[in-house]
């Protein structure tokens, strides 16, 4: 991996990091900061884009997505169902 591939992802973790604390409400912010800061050292390139795909869902629809409220979206499932179970521990 080049170096500037490498400034361009952490670039790109810092920016998510600020995004999932910096939410509206601050059950999101404590929820998503949470997630930031014990995966998004571990997330690929490609789960990084989709991470951030699902920063811009509606602070209600993850929320009901986290409690199970109402299922996570198939787009999520695959990167996403592990790590969030393990986060609402």
């Amino acid at each position: 991996m080049g170096h500037s591939i490498i400034n361009t992802l952490d670039f790109k973790r810092r920016k998510l990091s600020f995004r999932s604390g910096h939410r509206g409400t601050k059950e999101m912010d404590i929820l998503l900061t949470r997630f930031a800061m014990q995966y998004l050292e571990t997330l690929t390139e490609d789960q990084l884009s989709l991470y951030e795909t699902f920063l811009e869902e509606s602070d209600t629809d993850i929320y009901d997505w986290l409690t199970n409220k109402s299922p996570l979206p198939e787009k999520y499932r695959a990167s996403f169902q592990f790590l969030f179970k393990d986060l609402m521990k």
